[in-house]
């Protein structure tokens, strides 16, 4: 009997201890949570790191310390690292919305898009009413050029488009890319509600006004994007703008001096492409004496691409025989 009572007490004194150890383990484990989150809010990315490492340590189901090491992951670049957190937080917790959204976001950053896709698929299947994640989910459609189902996505949320630049502009694109005339009507209501439109946008807006035969609408679009772009961007370069209006209206306008005068203004400023330039040359509407002069232009800049890539060969050239020497 005072051998079963002792070993009674050992079995409850043993639990009280492991759970003491438990107790102890996750307060030490919230606390570390706290600094990690408070170093995180600062942008101080490295200590949060190191804090929220020993949140996870000491107390192993603390799902939070999981996701914002994702968090940190994903600030700092480090994409493939950021998508085994999320995912590692959606396997305790599949339906977790905010892991699912940040994996989805790791995703695209490494341009696994069908991936990403699927994650949006199963945000929208939990909170189908976000128009966000909707917007999220018709973006990567796109980006896959599965422009007829972003489309219908986008038509899920028809008031959010309404208020929302970055949806409308998307819409707009999404017509476009399928040659639809409803994109006129998109760019325009995008410009309507957007103080400060992008370039890029403008500039679609024109070609698709152009596109459409409404030239004058076009040529101011095209002015505005020149006057959107004080410099050139990675997607857009003033000189493009410039020689897109000057074709419209060396083509539509042709007796029209400020034609001519646009394209030697995008020579100047840069533009060399050489099929554009050509395709230019052999349009039959183009006038006689304004072929003469966008030919002169046309061969002066093959012969600087020509010198430029006998000066690469000569250096190539120099290089061999040096490592010959070398050797």
């Amino acid at each position: 009997m005072v051998l079963k009572k002792l070993a009674v007490f050992m079995v409850l004194s043993f639990s009280l201890t492991l759970s003491s150890c438990a107790s102890r383990d996750a307060a030490r484990a919230e606390e570390y949570f706290t600094i990690g989150m408070a170093f995180f809010e600062l942008g101080r990315f490295t200590e949060a790191e190191t804090w929220l490492n020993r949140a996870q340590a000491a107390d192993r189901t603390m799902v939070a310390s999981e996701y914002n090491l994702g968090r940190i992951a994903y600030e700092t670049g480090r994409y493939a690292d950021a998508v085994s957190f999320f995912e590692r937080v959606l396997a305790q917790d599949p339906d977790n919305v905010m892991a699912l959204k940040a994996a989805a976001y790791s995703r695209i950053r490494k341009g696994d898009l069908e991936i990403a896709l699927g994650l949006y698929e199963r945000v929208l299947e939990l909170v189908p009413e976000s128009a966000d994640d909707g917007f999220n989910y018709a973006l990567v459609l796109y980006a896959m050029e599965r422009y007829e189902e972003s489309e219908e996505v986008l038509d899920r949320f028809p008031f959010a488009l309404e208020e929302n630049p970055p949806s409308l502009l998307l819409l707009a694109r999404v017509y476009r890319a399928q040659d639809k005339p409803e994109a006129i009507d998109s760019y325009a209501n995008w410009l309507l509600i957007n103080d400060h439109p992008n370039p890029q946008g403008i500039y679609e807006y024109a070609q698709v006004l152009e596109a459409n035969g409404f030239y004058a609408r076009a040529i101011e679009q095209y002015d505005d994007a020149l006057e959107a772009l004080p410099q050139n961007i990675p997607t857009l370069s003033r000189s493009t703008i410039r020689f897109e209006k000057a074709k419209l209206l060396l083509t539509v306008d042709p007796n029209n001096d400020e034609g001519i005068e646009e394209f030697n203004t995008a020579i100047t400023d840069g533009f060399s492409d050489t099929e554009a330039i050509q395709a230019l040359v052999d349009d039959e509407r183009i006038l006689r004496v304004n072929r003469d002069d966008i030919q002169r232009a046309l061969d002066i800049i093959l012969d600087r691409v020509r010198a430029e890539e006998e000066e690469d060969n000569e250096e190539e050239e120099e290089g061999d025989d040096d490592d010959n020497e070398d050797t």
